[in-house]
């Protein structure tokens, strides 16, 4: 029996990937692969908008909540379990449909990585580095080093910056080196929901809100006391960052849900450049029909072996 394609369902926050994988999920006989990188942590649900287990409506989902709020995000860690929950649900005779835009994690999955190992005296000293001076200084050394990977990698997120010259260290070359070309596989088909830029600005507001309306601030609260100001990965998440901030008292609460949603777009538009890169993508307009392109698509593709 000829194993199902993984479906990856991808594009920018607020597009509606989690709806679409549900549809997708109960037409092709699937269960869900979580593919955000925020979504795998304990207890960050609202500012996720992480699907509650009341609105999965029996499809099964895997990677939700799998790390506490202190553990350091690790995507050879992710690759390790996803590539197990993918064989799991093939081994059932039933469709992986990984949805997520956290584009790392998806090309973790739909594409043979090899992440090499960290070095804890090299890690430990380029994180004193970025205590001490902040990212900017980092970002302009991996400028220099592999300016492919500085053009991926925005100057602000420390936690990668580390990364990639950590894994230029190690192992001699460019961090980008570590990923393969856009080639095309059998293995997978991705599909990607396009916003246009002016509706998703809007959908992220009202996201934005809906998670206040919810809890968020509460949210963090009860997480601040499970160490999340101490977790290197979970504390920067959009959202969380703000609020923490303004229950740090550098912000009021107005700023931090301005900042969450200004942050959110800046993020929006970056994770809309890196899928616009592979072009692998299927890009799919958002609105009426999308479910039935979706699938159309699907199994044009898994019929034809690419």
């Amino acid at each position: 029996m000829t194993s199902q394609p993984v479906l990856a369902v991808v594009g920018p926050t607020a597009a509606g990937k989690s709806a679409l994988g549900l549809a997708l999920a109960h037409a092709l006989d699937g269960e869900i692969v979580n593919a955000d990188s925020m979504q795998v942590y304990r207890g960050m649900d609202v500012g996720t908008a992480k699907l509650p287990p009341a609105e999965r409506e029996g499809v099964p989902h895997h990677l939700l909540d799998v790390w506490p709020v202190t553990e350091t995000a690790s995507v050879a860690e992710y690759q390790r379990l996803a590539q197990a929950a993918v064989a799991a649900i093939r081994d059932r005779g039933r469709t992986p449909v990984l949805v997520g835009g956290s584009g790392l994690y998806v090309r973790a999955v739909v594409d043979d990585l090899d992440f090499p190992g960290t070095d804890p005296d090299v890690r430990r000293r380029l994180e004193a580095e970025l205590t001490a001076r902040g990212a900017d200084p980092l970002h302009a050394r991996l400028a220099e080093l592999d300016p492919p990977a500085a053009a991926a990698i925005l100057p602000a997120n420390g936690r990668r910056v580390v990364r990639a010259l950590e894994v230029i260290e190690l192992t001699g070359e460019p961090f980008s080196a570590r990923l393969p070309g856009y080639r095309a596989t059998p293995s997978a088909v991705q599909v990607g929901v396009a916003v246009p830029r002016a509706a998703l600005d809007e959908r992220i507001e009202a996201r934005v809100d809906r998670m206040w309306a919810a809890g968020l601030v509460d949210e963090v609260r009860r997480l601040e006391r499970e160490g999340i100001r101490d977790g290197r990965t979970a504390s920067r998440a959009l959202g969380y960052r703000q609020v923490l901030a303004f229950l740090a008292g550098e912000y009021d609460e107005r700023t931090a849900r301005d900042e969450t949603v200004r942050a959110t777009r800046r993020f929006a538009r970056r994770q809309d450049s890196w899928f616009r890169r592979d072009p692998r993508v299927h890009w799919l307009p958002y609105g009426d029909g999308m479910i039935h392109r979706a699938l159309s698509t699907y199994e044009r593709m898994a019929a034809c072996g690419s």
